[in-house]
């Protein structure tokens, strides 16, 4: 291996991405984590880190089996959650937060109904994966389970996890998933009944936002 480090932009792009998280009010501490697969391996965020102290170096490559290929520090206690959904999906980014709205709704409901057609970003209905002790393998299961045919899930009693094709994309969507659950939440406090949309709507938003959105033009 060359002096260079090594996937170091990929490094980098986990340390920004937690550094966002942590200036977004995202994760609370060093709670949280963000991962990248790079083929056959695993650019994850280390465990217990202070996020504006923590610099590329510190976050570390796993393989599939979570040993360590390059890894100077421990990696997040929820590698196995990151390796589960790797295993089996197409993803190769992962963000899980510790935002008050899904993190607040993870512990009153088993799903985030379509309450609000921004649910489309996500493939419908937000699911709710049982509660586990975090760093097991059953939780990791339950995420990936409810991240089935989703980008995103609320992990129950304890966060959300969202997931995608690259972590600038994933990243963006963070924000939104938080807006959905505040805005059910909101909902559920009038206690007036929540009307939802229909799968045909959330599908037919799903199209017209796979195109939304334009660059802005520059003098």
């Amino acid at each position: 291996m060359s002096t260079e480090l090594r996937l170091g932009d990929e490094r980098q792009q986990v340390v920004d991405a937690c550094q966002f998280l942590s200036r977004s009010g995202l994760v609370v501490g060093t709670a949280g984590n963000v991962s990248i697969r790079v083929g056959d391996l695993v650019v994850i965020s280390p465990s217990g880190v202070d996020y504006e102290a923590m610099s590329a170096r510190d976050v570390g490559i796993h393989d599939l089996d979570g040993n360590p290929v390059d890894a100077v520090l421990a990696p997040s206690s929820e590698l196995a959650l990151h390796l589960a959904v790797y295993r089996q999906t197409d993803h190769t980014a992962i963000v899980h937060t510790h935002a008050p709205a899904s993190t607040a709704l993870s512990t009153v409901t088993d799903v985030v109904p379509a309450s609000h057609y921004y649910s489309a970003m996500f493939g419908g209905a937000v699911r709710v994966a049982p509660y586990a002790t975090f760093g097991t393998q059953q939780l990791a299961d339950n995420v990936t389970e409810a991240l089935r045919d989703r980008t995103a899930a609320l992990m129950g009693n304890h966060g959300a996890v969202l997931a995608g094709q690259a972590l600038p994309k994933v990243l963006n969507l963070v924000p939104y998933l938080e807006y959905i659950c505040d805005v059910q939440l909101r909902a559920m406090a009038t206690g007036a009944p929540v009307r939802v949309l229909g799968d045909d709507e959330i599908a037919e938003v799903g199209r017209r936002l796979a195109s939304y959105g334009q660059k802005a033009t520059r003098a």
